[in-house]
């Protein structure tokens, strides 16, 4: 068995989905995207690539339709979701009430506002035990500093030796400096390795402020083609990021940012002591 963690970034253009393997060998998924273009869904994926039928952990860092749009399919392909983690606030109720005003209710959302009321009971087995080597932390604003699902996205850390990569959903810079009041987050940025770009790289999730506190090897922004005129913070990104970025097997130069749009899926394979390669699959 190995003692590698595996973390791929999958391509799902304007959606997230990210899938990380243990060494115990249980799988995590950070939300549940899909690519529309190519039809790739993780539920398929899960049930007949990696033959699974249980997810042992779904950890959802945005409760809107690009970060949940093939998590009814989980339930259509048969693979049952042990252990769901998420921002519990606001409850059920009021969550309804945000996603009405916001949008119409697709399956996946009925199916996550289901969740958001039953996944109430302690965990049968916690990330930071049954990986089997890395950890989880998450932190997240409240309702109602809050009322928007974009500001209350959660923030997640996933860690292994001193390798650490964080997915903050779609926070935009409102959230970001209100999460930075908190000093045990703060204390948590530091050391970051891999951001994952907020809200799939635009304007509105990019934050100077949080960079006083870590400096990343690299940037990874899930995304198509451009298609908003506030997508375009390459350059942002790349002020901010180490000047050595990261190796990517196969290319010649040091990569700083990656899309998915340029790349294709992003993968990243730690060792325990947290030195880590990058590969892609574009």
């Amino acid at each position: 068995m190995t003692t590698d963690l595996i973390i791929r970034v999958f391509d799902v253009e304007h959606g997230a989905c990210t899938m990380i393997m243990g060494p115990s060998g249980r799988l995590a998924m950070i939300d549940c995207g899909n690519n529309v273009t190519t039809g790739w869904r993780p539920s398929r994926y899960i049930r007949y690539e990696l033959n699974r039928t249980r997810l042992d952990f779904l950890i959802v860092t945005n409760a809107d339709q690009d970060h949940l749009s093939d998590l009814e399919g989980l339930w259509e392909f048969g693979v049952e979701v042990a252990t769901l983690r998420r921002n519990k606030s606001p409850d059920a109720t009021i969550l309804r009430r945000l996603k009405e005003d916001q949008c119409e209710l697709t399956e996946d959302i009925e199916r996550y506002l289901k969740l958001h009321a039953d996944y109430n009971a302690p965990a049968p087995v916690t990330f930071d035990y049954g990986m089997g080597g890395p950890t989880c932390k998450s932190f997240c604003n409240t309702y109602p500093q809050f009322e928007d699902t974009n500001n209350l996205s959660l923030a997640v850390f996933i860690k292994q030796g001193c390798f650490k990569m964080l997915f903050p959903g779609d926070l935009e810079c409102a959230g970001w400096k209100k999460l930075i009041e908190n000093r045990s987050f703060v204390e948590e940025l530091a050391g970051t390795t891999i951001l994952m770009a907020s809200h799939h790289g635009r304007e509105s999730g990019f934050c100077e402020d949080i960079f006083q506190y870590f400096t990343p090897r690299a940037v990874v922004i899930s995304d198509k083609g451009i298609a908003y005129d506030t997508q375009e913070t390459l350059s942002d990104y790349r002020r901010v990021v180490d000047d050595n970025g990261v190796i990517v097997e196969g290319e010649a130069q040091n990569r700083h940012v990656l899309t998915t749009r340029r790349d294709g899926d992003i993968i990243f394979r730690v060792k325990p002591n947290g030195d880590f390669d990058v590969l892609t699959s574009g």
